[in-house]
């Protein structure tokens, strides 16, 4: 299973490729978003993939259509654009929130919870 970052990465790349942007937009999102998890995402991002996850599921699909396919090919040229940059938003976001996690190191006297020397930063 890869992680949301990736997929996110991943889809950026598709969005960066040749072709129009309707169709880059959707072989991005169904080749890699449709199937990322709310549960996988920091809280910060649910609503933001929620929101691209609701534009891309808003029309009822034609016979042998895929609602993503539906939903893209009725988005204007702008609407589609405007999709690409919260996809953008949206890996600038995870990005972000990797960079952040704060790494906790054990305190005490014992010599097997100490900190190494070359961790410690000097003035």
């Amino acid at each position: 299973m890869r992680k949301p970052v990736d997929r996110l990465q991943a889809a950026l790349t598709v969005l960066a490729g040749h072709g129009h942007v309707k169709q880059r937009l959707m072989k991005a999102y169904e080749e890699h978003l449709v199937e990322i998890d709310d549960d996988e995402l920091p809280i910060a991002m649910k609503q933001g993939f929620a929101d691209l996850r609701g534009l891309m599921h808003q029309v009822t699909p034609l016979k042998g259509e895929s609602p993503v396919c539906a939903s893209v090919r009725k988005m204007s040229f702008e609407e589609a654009s405007q999709c690409a940059a919260q996809v953008v938003k949206l890996y600038g976001e995870i990005s972000r929130s990797r960079d952040e996690v704060e790494v906790s190191l054990p305190l005490g006297d014992d010599k097997s919870t100490r900190v190494p020397p070359f961790l410690v930063k000097t003035v």
